[in-house]
């Protein structure tokens, strides 16, 4: 993008200097120093939903953060609070002890909405899926009752806070109660269950998932889909029809079952892999009007410096809204593409402009500083000297593609189309970039984002 409106690093760095944390949206404070985000350079409700997709995509955008003093330095990183538990839920926390500790820095207060499609949810449904999957042990049941289950999904709220997770994370993730009870579907109990659908078959498809080609050869998946629709039809003649309630039902119990016959471990990376299939397939952004940019950059552009600030400022906008993966970036930038052209914009703006993969994404430190999450499956993670952490692909300059039929999964599972551009898991460095992209950036949270707030203002 056009260095107009942009702030530059020295700005950034002398932020520094001046604000040492940040207060999270829920009142968490900081200490033990400023939390430090890590940059790793890397060459309707509907109960049958399942929910736990974020509320923030794509119907919205967060509110900027406001930075403001820390307290004294000997303060806790954050509220270790005793939870308030109803002592009326059943499900062994104790049994996933690390795993709770793993959410809870994943979706941790000031992170969580701009973290939600990525990282935050998909790891929430994961421990909500092992929490009853485990239990199922032990009860024979791979669900809840309505009314068990509202008390569970309290509890895991409220042991999730009392380790720093944001108080808001049923509404961020969409939690329903259908992600701890049988929903519509026929099956809820283990011997039910193992009674219909060929269990070793299911469990050698999914008990090692390929981290590189399961979204492809959809292995897992299929397994899983198949055993779903088995059971949706217990009662009734077998549907072909993987997209309905019933069977999205029966899809959780489902991965119920299995994250009961893995370690919590294994059961976290199996469905961590499979929903991020799903992830990395969509653009999560909400796209406002783009009247203004077609108004200076459709048909024959007169002005190329007034097209470029009419997407510099339309491209702001995005850039307040969530990180999301390369590969998301990769189908945003399709998506942008293709609304442009429909509104006659025949100029590649995105090459003529030098928007870029990194643009789509949240900015941090910045405006130079784009920070694509890698198209894998990861955490964040807390160390109490350091505070918060989580990797970047900086390795990003790659210029967003202007072809509105391009998209992340034709480009990495059709092996047999046409050579076209693609997008690697991690993107390789531009020749510009060549001897940069080889450095650790560790750059103060208050920095990063005291910066994107400076940015929101000047560009508003």
């Amino acid at each position: 993008m056009g260095p107009a409106g942009r702030l530059s690093v020295a700005a950034a760095l002398l932020s520094c200097l001046c604000l040492h944390g940040l207060l999270g949206n829920s009142g968490q404070a900081f200490g033990q120093g400023p939390p430090v985000l890590h940059r790793i350079d890397h060459a309707e409700e509907d109960d049958d939903s399942g929910g736990l997709m974020p509320e923030l995509s794509p119907t919205g955008s967060p509110q900027p953060f406001v930075p403001f003093l820390a307290p004294a330095p000997l303060a806790p990183f954050y509220n270790n609070s005793t939870p308030k538990l109803s002592g009326k839920c059943s499900l062994n926390f104790t049994a996933i002890n690390g795993l709770m500790t793993t959410t809870a820095v994943d979706c941790f207060a000031s992170f969580a909405p701009f973290l939600a499609n990525v990282i935050c949810c998909p790891q929430l449904q994961a421990t909500l899926t092992i929490l009853i999957g485990q239990s199922s042990k032990q009860t024979g049941s791979l669900a809840l009752d309505p009314t068990l289950a509202n008390y569970c999904l309290s509890d895991v709220q409220q042991l999730l806070m009392s380790q720093g997770a944001s108080d808001d994370l049923h509404s961020i993730c969409s939690v329903h109660l259908s992600n701890a009870t049988e929903g519509s579907c026929p099956v809820s109990t283990v011997d039910a269950f193992e009674s219909v659908v060929d269990s070793s078959k299911l469990l050698e498809a999914c008990r090692k998932v390929d981290p590189v080609n399961e979204c492809c050869s959809q292995t897992c998946q299929s397994a899983i889909s198949d055993a779903a629709r088995k059971i949706s039809s217990k009662d009734a003649a077998l549907t072909s029809d993987t997209a309905s309630p019933k069977v999205d039902s029966c899809r959780n119990v489902v991965l119920r079952w299995l994250s009961s016959r893995l370690e919590p471990s294994s059961a976290t990376k199996m469905l961590r892999q499979i929903s991020n299939c799903n992830v990395n397939g969509v653009c999560p952004l909400s796209f406002p009007d783009t009247s203004k940019v077609a108004k200076e950059c459709g048909g024959t552009v007169k002005n190329i410096t007034v097209c470029c600030k009419a997407m510099d400022s339309y491209v702001s906008h995005l850039q307040k809204q969530s990180f999301i993966t390369n590969l998301q970036a990769l189908n945003c930038a399709s998506v942008l593409g293709a609304k442009l052209q429909e509104m006659k914009v025949s100029t590649n703006v995105y090459s003529s402009c030098q928007v870029t993969l990194k643009d789509f994404s949240l900015q941090v430190g910045s405006q130079e500083s784009g920070c694509l999450l890698p198209s894998m499956p990861s955490d964040a993670s807390f160390d109490p000297s350091s505070g918060i952490s989580f990797t970047c692909d900086l390795n990003d300059n790659i210029a967003a593609p202007w072809s509105p039929s391009l998209q992340a999964s034709a480009s990495t599972c059709n092996k047999s189309a046409a050579p076209g551009p693609t997008i690697p898991e991690r993107p390789a460095a531009t020749s510009a970039q060549n001897g940069v992209n080889h450095n650790r950036l560790e750059l103060s949270l208050a920095v990063c984002f005291g910066a994107l707030v400076a940015t929101i203002l000047l560009q508003v």
